[in-house]
């Protein structure tokens, strides 16, 4: 068959594909999101080093030779290391034909710098989705714990003007008893204005001088600044972000302040307050016949000390802490915020996602409220480089890693051990040490019969079976052969125990039920008693092969009882003991060795 001839299409079309290819497009998708990922990652970690920092963010520091570099520039080198150093352990632990010890290593040291990237990228997705709305609720929950304090204070003033209304009432009523019947003052008087009524009509000027004063005094002055608070303005002006947190900085002070003037003056005044309507009430509990005495009336000194109890309790202002979070100071309150409640945040992006969007959010430990806005930005941070990660997974790199070969000291001792095991062994060359290896499940293995069970009658496999374990002995110590785990031996035993998911025989047994079953054809009996009884076939493990490979070998029915398994130490590639075996007697520059076996059964390399 001619080889067809390229036309000029086949061409352009090879092109377009090797331009717009599937491994094309994926390679430039990587590095789209390899770019972003690093962008936001370093401009999270940036604008956090500023949010945080007490010095300003251009200060430098010097290296020898009198040199300054500024911390700008050391995180993007920071940044663009360990983003490219994340990238690559990626590449290692997907790639084709790395070690298990190699994606152990390599996985563990992506999952830590990918969780380092997701974090300082939230900050920055966070800044640019949630961070003026989060300063707008910051002020607005700000102002309303102020108001809600505020509120609370107006609530007690009104306790309190209740109170005394109350006892303004009791006092206007005894004082009418006074002038109508009189023994309103704890001893018995007559009715009309005397000294008993008198008294009576100071109590009850105190009372109202009092309400009146509170009323004046605390009660108007607190609903100014309650007004106040109401009247601050919820948006933010100022184009740059530094102006705007200087004028959020100046709004939660002056309401900060009005909080704390409204607390400071309510508790001032209730003690005041609470002092004279206590003195009252102690006017008023002196009986008749003790010094002092004017109007005895426990009752009015009663209410008296409930009224100023109720004045005497302080206000407590318990205000939600107000944060900037726009630029670099909203990224540093994200960040913090994310990696101090990150259980809290993962659970509720786990939530949030399952559920569609429709899942309650949770708290952080705080108590402030994790929003859609904060689990939109987190998934975008997450988004990245999870699709870094599936790109990786889908195209990983199809070249193995290129390994050092083995020293040529090591392949000189392993060459000279086995020229001596052949020279001590009668007959052998190293076509009959190649028949000693032999490949298992994903393993290579060293095969030898014990030395113990060779026939102590033939002294040539005495000395071979020496020869042989001496051998061993020698690869062993050059760490690449290893005696098996019990736990191996185990598993290489109970694969001797079980039947063979290759066996053909009930397969051909159940054809052979098949033709029977059709009359028309005729079979041949013996052929069919032959399937019929047949045996099932034993599975043959590691220790079957090793015994039919020492078979080959020639050694002895005796010897094959009692067999030694050695495992490759290095399973990846050729082997510094293979590497030695697939040697041709032209590669040692010898003659070449006379054998009795028409084929080798490691094929010779070329050189």
């Amino acid at each position: 068959m001619t080889e067809p001839k390229s036309g000029t299409g086949s061409v352009k079309v090879r092109w377009l594909d090797y331009l717009f290819g599937r491994n094309t497009l994926i390679g430039i998708a990587s590095l789209m999101l390899l770019a972003i990922s690093g962008y936001a990652t370093w401009s999270g970690m940036n604008d956090f080093i500023v949010g945080v920092s007490t010095s300003p963010a251009s200060q430098g520091r010097e290296i020898p030779g009198g040199l300054s570099v500024s911390n700008e520039f050391l995180v993007i080198a920071v940044v663009v290391a360990l983003t490219f150093l994340m990238w690559l352990a990626l590449r290692e632990t997907f790639g084709a034909g790395r070690s298990l010890r190699d994606r152990l290593i390599t996985f563990p040291l992506y999952l830590f710098l990918a969780v380092w990237s997701i974090g300082f990228g939230y900050g920055f997705w966070w800044s640019l989705i949630a961070g003026e709305e989060a300063t707008r609720t910051s002020m607005s929950g700000l102002q309303e714990d102020a108001r809600a304090a505020s509120s609370v204070v107006a609530a007690r003033l009104d306790a309190v003007r209740i109170q005394l209304d109350n006892v303004v009432t009791w006092s206007e009523s005894q004082m009418a008893r006074e002038e109508t019947s009189g023994g309103s003052c704890g001893q018995p008087s007559g009715a009309g204005r005397g000294p008993l009524y008198n008294a009576r009509l100071s109590v009850r000027d105190a009372v109202a001088s009092l309400r009146e004063s509170i009323t004046t005094s605390w009660i108007a002055p607190v609903q100014t600044d309650i007004e106040e608070l109401r009247k601050s303005a919820a948006g933010l002006e100022g184009i740059t972000v530094e102006e705007r947190q200087r004028e959020f900085e100046a709004k939660a002070r002056d309401i900060r302040t009005h909080a704390r003037n409204i607390a400071s003056r309510s508790n001032e005044l209730g003690k005041s307050v609470a002092t004279e309507m206590r003195a009252l009430a102690e006017v008023v509990s002196i009986p008749p016949g003790k010094a002092g005495f004017s109007c005895y009336d426990p009752t009015l000194a009663q209410r008296l000390r409930q009224a100023a109890d109720q004045a005497d309790e302080p206000a407590n202002l318990d205000l939600r802490v107000a944060s900037f979070n726009e630029g670099p100071a909203g990224v540093a309150n994200a960040i913090k915020n994310l990696w101090s409640n990150i259980g809290a945040y993962s659970s509720s992006l786990f939530n949030y996602v399952i559920s569609g969007g429709e899942q309650a959010y949770s708290q952080t430990e705080s108590g402030q409220p994790i929003t859609g806005r904060d689990l939109i930005a987190l998934l975008a941070s997450i988004g990245i480089d999870l699709g870094l990660f599936v790109l990786m997974v889908l195209n990983p790199p199809s070249t193995p890693p290129s390994r050092p070969r083995t020293s040529s000291m090591v392949i000189a001792q392993i060459r000279s051990a086995m020229d001596m095991a052949i020279a001590r062994a009668p007959g052998a060359d190293i076509e009959w040490v190649r028949r000693h290896f032999i490949y298992h499940n994903h393993a290579s293995y060293f095969v030898i019969p014990n030395l113990f069970s060779t026939d102590s009658d033939n002294q040539d496999e005495s000395a071979k079976a020496l020869a042989m374990n001496q051998l061993a002995g020698v690869l062993d110590d050059l760490d690449l052969v290893r005696w098996p785990t019990r736990a191996e031996l185990k598993t290489l035993k109970n694969e001797e125990t079980g039947s063979s998911d290759t066996d053909l025989t009930e397969i051909r047994k159940e054809r052979l039920r098949e033709l029977e079953q059709n009359k028309g054809i005729e079979l041949d009996q013996a052929k069919a008693e032959q399937i019929r009884t047949a045996e099932p076939v034993r599975n043959h493990g590691l220790f079957s092969k090793a015994e039919r490979v020492l078979t080959i070998a020639g050694w002895s029915e005796k010897a094959r009882r009692d067999i030694e398994i050695f495992k490759l130490v290095d399973v990846e590639g050729l082997t510094p003991l293979l590497e030695v075996l697939n040697e041709t007697p032209a590669t040692k520059g010898a003659k070449p060795a006379e054998s009795t076996t028409p084929k080798q059964i490691a094929p010779p390399t070329s050189t």
